[in-house]
């Protein structure tokens, strides 16, 4: 079964450009707060880096969600966008001087801190501008996730956060600093995780680290465990948003929370990924020796997760019924790896036809670049039309 799009006011806009269904997103997120309600003292983050077109922004503060920002522009972003300060997480292994000062001046609610490097500038930069900053430590808890290599992060030998056997060490300094206010940890094991038992390793290794502590007398108020929860790009139509209840509810049987701490998430792929679809057209059709290619006028610089993780997005041909044949689906960049997929069985196309590759409302349209010299590809939501 195909997906459900306006065709009809599609020719209005240049392809390729990202649509993005706007009651699909509100219902992820009425879901969202439905299911973290469930539970006390749960607070859900939206990660800015998965898409940060300014009216998907929008949408997602006015459902309430904090925001989890990795650079000084998307903390920029967030409060345009109309998230409030208070709700604001920033995390990232490289936190420049300008950016590090913009968290201050805007006290935002936590700098997500991932060496002793970055806290002691953090220290002295709140110091020389009279403010106190809230810092978490991102402890790096060497636990693996089922997913590709390149979004896993939570292995000793990836490079974000502090290494456990240095986390008390830290926190007795952070304890130690003037200009900072030590509220809790963070962690963060990778991307695109459909495992829950991976999640439940990680409250498992939270659950060793906080009796560690408190052996020494250290109390943490707040836990963030970062996000990772993945979604079925298989079926976009059968399973069109997350399973946030396993999740929330992994988290709620499987980590001791404490009666007096708040427990944080950072949601960003499980989001926005299913409301957003990448629209292309077909240029040609090539027979080659020994396959055909559908060539289309999106690329590698529209949508790059094909090319970078070898990520699969489903392909349909929206304005084609004729029976199924194969296709390589490929784009116009100067580079072998433009391969959207490989032996895809779409309805037979044409020169003209629309395309849309599915879920690929995260890590698309922010990720486009201007490779060759290409235009970057604009971002519609159902409002639009």
């Amino acid at each position: 079964m195909k997906g459900t799009f306006p065709l009809e006011r599609f020719d209005q806009w240049r392809t390729p450009f990202y649509y993005y269904d706007t009651d699909l997103l509100r219902l992820t997120l009425h879901t969202i707060r439905a299911e973290a309600r469930r539970h006390e003292r749960f607070e859900v983050h939206y990660a800015i880096k998965a898409n940060a077109n300014p009216k998907v922004l929008n949408i997602i503060a006015q459902a309430g969600l904090g925001a989890d920002c990795v650079s000084g522009g998307e903390i920029e972003a967030a409060l345009r966008a109309g998230f409030p300060h208070s709700k604001v997480v920033y995390a990232g292994v490289g936190k420049s001087d300008w950016e590090i000062e913009l968290g201050l001046e805007k006290d935002i609610f936590c700098f997500n801190v991932e060496s002793l490097a970055e806290l002691e500038v953090i220290n002295e930069t709140a110091q020389r501008m009279n403010r106190k900053a809230r810092v978490a430590l991102r402890i790096n808890p060497n636990v693996g996730a089922h997913t590709h290599a390149n979004i896993t992060t939570g292995l000793a030998e990836n490079k974000f956060g502090i290494a456990m056997a240095d986390m008390e060490n830290v926190i007795e300094q952070a304890l130690c600093m003037k200009g900072v206010e030590f509220i809790g940890l963070h962690f963060h094991i990778g991307s695109q995780i459909l495992d829950m038992g991976d999640f439940k390793a990680l409250c498992n290794r939270i659950n060793d680290l906080q009796q560690q502590l408190e052996k020494h007398h250290i109390n943490i108020g707040h836990i963030n465990v970062g996000g990772g929860l993945g979604i079925d790009y298989q079926h976009p139509n059968r399973e069109p948003m997350a399973d946030f209840r396993s999740y929330f509810d992994t988290f709620a049987r499987h980590l001791n929370l404490r009666q007096h701490q708040t427990l944080h998430f950072e949601l960003g792929r499980a989001v926005v990924a299913p409301c957003g679809s990448l629209i292309t057209r077909v240029l040609y059709v090539k027979q080659g020796t020994c396959k055909q290619f559908a060539i289309t006028d999106a690329g590698m610089t529209d949508l790059i997760r094909p090319a970078l993780y070898q990520a699969y997005h489903k392909i349909e041909n929206l304005t084609s019924d004729e029976p199924c044949e194969t296709y390589d689906v490929v784009g116009p960049v100067c580079e072998s790896s433009d391969v959207f997929g490989k032996a895809v069985d779409l309805n037979r196309c044409h020169r003209h036809d629309l395309l849309a590759l599915r879920s690929a409302g995260a890590y698309g349209e922010i990720m486009a670049s201007q490779y060759n010299c290409r235009r970057l590809p604009e971002g519609f939501i159902t409002e639009d039309f």
